[in-house]
């Protein structure tokens, strides 16, 4: 299969779970920075006090900018940040962009198949198609945007 970008045409090939994993950390680390401007808005509307622990509202701001930052980039060019840095790309089985309720639904299957000490996500390691259990779901897969070597 290929995959047009602009005037070049690239083979899909999978990406490592090594190269998937150097990106998430990339995007962890950003979303980590994302986290903490949020957090210290929250407090400095709160004049400083404390989020109470286990504040619904509090998680579920943290999950839906999660949320916003993955699928926004993931609609918008196929890459987050971190996945641009290791020159990959997530595109729908037939090499199409994701749509946003498709990304959403990559997102919360992402969530579940970390949840088993992730091994929805190791799955790709074994996966002979290189993909976890949230790109299988959803008919995604995470491919190279570089060519293959000859």
């Amino acid at each position: 299969m290929a995959l047009n970008f602009g005037q070049s045409t690239l083979a899909l090939e999978a990406a490592s779970v090594w190269r998937r994993c150097a990106a998430l950390c990339y995007d962890l680390l950003l979303l980590t920075a994302l986290d903490v401007c949020f957090t210290l808005l929250v407090l400095a509307v709160r004049l400083g006090e404390a989020v109470p622990p286990g504040s619904w509202w509090f998680a579920a701001s943290l999950l839906a900018i999660a949320a916003a930052f993955f699928c926004g980039f993931w609609v918008h060019g196929g890459q987050t940040l971190g996945m641009r840095a290791w020159r990959i790309r997530v595109v729908r089985d037939d090499g199409r962009p994701l749509t946003w309720l498709l990304a959403s639904a990559r997102f919360g299957a992402g969530l579940v198949a970390a949840l088993p000490a992730g091994l929805g996500l190791w799955w790709s390691v074994f996966d002979g198609q290189k993909r976890g259990w949230h790109d299988r779901w959803t008919r995604t897969r995470v491919v190279r945007t570089t060519a293959p070597k000859a």
